[in-house]
């Protein structure tokens, strides 16, 4: 026989609920992710100025600057050089030139190398810039604190460099009349596809473990004590151009600049979306360097090859907002940090410099969860 089924009574709202749903005022479930390759103005938002307006605010005259062209390469030194040397070609780079204290590493791209690394204590050397002309590191030599113009006789490529030392004491340095290299074999480009494109018929994917190959040097960044005076250094003595700040609310009301993503300005040509970047930090030190990897396959494939071999991951893998790469953070065997990036944005003097709000929020769109202390 059966039993009378016992109604429970409808929660508060529930009827409304209801009815909202079937008038389609609540939608029946999430609504799916999403991507697009959007426009550069259309992406950045409302809060942004030309560079000829940042320019004519804050002062700068670009036929007094030191013209750069692009980064060209690292500058570090460590103790163990062997030790250093094995974890860089996990890492995708290989050695083309060898002293008793100093190697030259190179990708597969168009510089003659893209690491340079010395015995000694840990330290940080600096990034190391292609100028326009001879004229342009004579230039570089007479800012305060700049060396002598160096020729580099044992370097691959030959040319002539200059350091200089910022206000907070970091070194850069700059370099002219290297010889240009061969480039190596591109890596093929996967096809793809998709619920109604389909190019890729009777071909599989197939990939070969090893290390994400270094195609170039991407960027280098800071954490400063004083950042408007060392954005001040940076972007009148060179032509780097912010692409991005980021600020925190300041005094009287207004928004406080705290962190300065900046791009060598090549007028109508294309280049990346940052060359160097700082972050305002209670400590004065180098974060990182970034280099360049194929594509998404490839880094996930590095990925795997520097946890195998044991290596500490640092962040990643993931995507981030502002320059859109695909992003994977590692400690070298000296203590310092390095990522690969690839499908990194490109922007030319018509993109606007964009403010938008700091923190953790405004540096990923997916991926692990941030460290906390990523940013210190």
């Amino acid at each position: 026989m059966a039993t009378e089924t016992q109604t429970e009574p409808a929660p508060p709202g529930f009827k409304q609920w209801k009815q909202d749903i079937t008038n389609g005022a609540i939608s029946r479930e999430p609504s799916p992710n999403r991507g697009a390759s959007v426009p550069d103005t259309k992406a950045i938002g409302d809060d942004r100025e030309s560079i000829t307006q940042w320019r004519q605010r804050n002062n700068i005259d670009p036929s007094k600057q030191v013209r750069l062209v692009k980064l060209a390469h690292m500058r570090y030194q460590h103790p163990d050089l062997a030790q250093i040397t094995t974890f860089l070609r996990d890492f995708g780079m290989h050695v083309v030139k060898r002293t008793e204290d100093k190697i030259w590493y190179r990708g597969y791209g168009p510089d003659q190398y893209v690491y340079y690394a010395q015995k000694g204590p840990k330290k940080f050397m600096g990034g190391t810039y292609e100028v326009e002309s001879y004229e342009d590191l004579e230039k570089a030599s007479k800012i305060e604190g700049a060396t002598q113009i160096e020729k580099l006789d044992d370097a691959p490529g030959g040319g002539y460099l200059v350091s200089v030392n910022d206000p907070e004491g970091f070194p850069v340095n700059f370099m002219f009349g290297q010889e240009p290299a061969e480039t190596g074999k591109l890596p093929e480009k996967l096809l793809y596809n998709f619920e109604e494109d389909k190019p890729r018929v009777r071909e599989f994917q197939r990939f070969q473990p090893g290390p994400a190959a270094v195609h170039k040097l991407g960027h280098y960044g800071l954490c400063v004590l004083n950042f408007d005076d060392q954005m001040k250094w940076y972007t009148q003595n060179f032509n780097l151009v912010p692409t991005d700040f980021l600020h925190v609310p300041g005094e009287g009301g207004k928004n406080k600049n705290v962190a300065l993503f900046a791009h060598i300005d090549r007028g109508q040509g294309y280049v990346d979306h940052h060359t160097f970047f700082m972050s305002t930090n209670p400590t004065s030190h180098v974060h990182h360097c970034s280099f360049e990897v194929h594509d998404f396959d490839t880094q996930q494939l590095g990925h795997a090859w520097l946890d195998k071999k044991g290596y500490t991951s640092v962040w990643g893998v993931g995507r981030h907002i502002l320059g859109s790469q695909l992003f994977d953070y590692w400690w070298d065997t000296t203590g310092n940090m390095v990522e690969h990036y690839a499908d990194g944005d490109q922007i030319n003097e018509d993109t606007p410099i964009s403010y938008g709000p700091a923190g953790h929020e405004s540096l990923a769109i997916w991926g692990p969860e941030v460290p906390k202390w990523f940013l210190d």
